[in-house]
């Protein structure tokens, strides 16, 4: 059996979306539940997502581990599956940990760009690893199943976080600095020691981290996902697409600043990027998956290693964890 998951996601969400997943077939979604919100926030967004399950039945359901993929794809359904970028709404207090995987969640970043209690951003100047917090906070997370996401995060953090982490890490939604050198993409040294631990690399489809932004093209994307295959091997890369469709430019400022600051153009958005850039054509939402295929196919993959990379990989990390 062969799946399609895209691991991250922060769309508007409403019906047009889940019906664009479905009709790319993709048996599983990991969404982005929060970014800078507290507990009490967390739980208003649950009731918002309380309402999509309940008014999209048809097409969706909330995932808990990796047998509800093999769910969906037997009654062609979308897993949903809840992640945070950022560790907001554990507040300081370990045992917030357990209430968010009670509540869902099994992905969590331990930094979104900045310091936090638990690891340093990579947009800091310093990065301090993982903090004692952060420490403590890995063991609960592996304890219950709950996924290290790095995403966001500073290099040493990361190379911490592997190095602590009694199971798989993953980096949800990033690409390689060879292709793209930007502050959130990641060296070949690091892919290299994340694959060797078993952890997971979803690529970015989201221009800021695509060379040459919205006019990245598909042969670019592809043969870097070739080169990317000689430093981390075909078993550790997926897609984590970032897709923010229907979002208003204003969530940008949100993502980007929180409530951390009063100053603004912070980050990827900064000055000349302000608001969401176009998709590049190819892949203009979770459809583009078929686009990828073909120019996975294009440049030498097999359909073994192509449905890997579409999902087939994350399915095995879903189901390890």
């Amino acid at each position: 059996m062969n799946f399609k998951i895209d691991n991250l996601q922060y769309c508007k969400w409403e019906r047009s979306v889940f019906e664009i997943n479905r009709e790319a077939n993709l048996d599983a979604v990991h969404v982005t539940v929060v970014y800078h919100e507290d507990f009490d926030e967390f739980k208003e967004r649950l009731l918002e997502w309380k309402e999509n399950f309940e008014e999209n039945k048809d097409l969706i359901f909330l995932g808990k581990n990796f047998k509800d993929i093999e769910k969906a794809k037997n009654e062609n359904k979308t897993a949903i599956f809840f992640g945070f970028q950022n560790c907001s709404p554990i507040e300081d207090d370990i045992n917030l940990i357990e209430k968010i995987y009670e509540h869902g969640c099994r992905f969590m970043q331990l930094t979104y760009n900045n310091q936090s209690l638990l690891a340093s951003g990579c947009y800091e100047k310093n990065d301090g690893g993982v903090t004692n917090f952060g420490r403590e906070a890995i063991k609960e997370m592996n304890r219950l199943g709950i996924v290290v996401d790095m995403s966001h995060s500073g290099e040493k953090s990361t190379y911490d976080a592997i190095d602590l982490s009694q199971k798989p890490i993953a980096i949800t939604h990033a690409n390689p600095s060879f292709w793209h050198p930007t502050k959130r993409s990641k060296s070949d040294d690091l892919l290299k020691t994340l694959s060797k631990s078993g952890g997971m690399l979803g690529l970015s489809l989201y221009p800021h981290h695509l060379k040459d932004g919205t006019n990245c093209s598909l042969d670019s994307f592809c043969e870097m996902v070739a080169r990317l295959v000689d430093v981390m091997g075909i078993k550790n890369i997926g897609i984590g697409s970032d897709l923010c469709l229907n979002q208003p430019d204003s969530v940008v400022e949100w993502m980007r600043n929180g409530t951390w600051t009063k100053s603004k153009n912070l980050g990827e958005g900064s000055k000349t990027n302000q608001g969401f850039p176009d998709q590049p054509e190819w892949f203009k939402d979770a459809r583009g998956f078929k686009n990828i295929e073909n120019g996975l196919k294009k440049v030498g993959f097999d359909n073994n290693d192509i449905n890997a990379i579409l999902g087939n990989n994350w399915f095995n990390f879903y189901k390890e964890i």
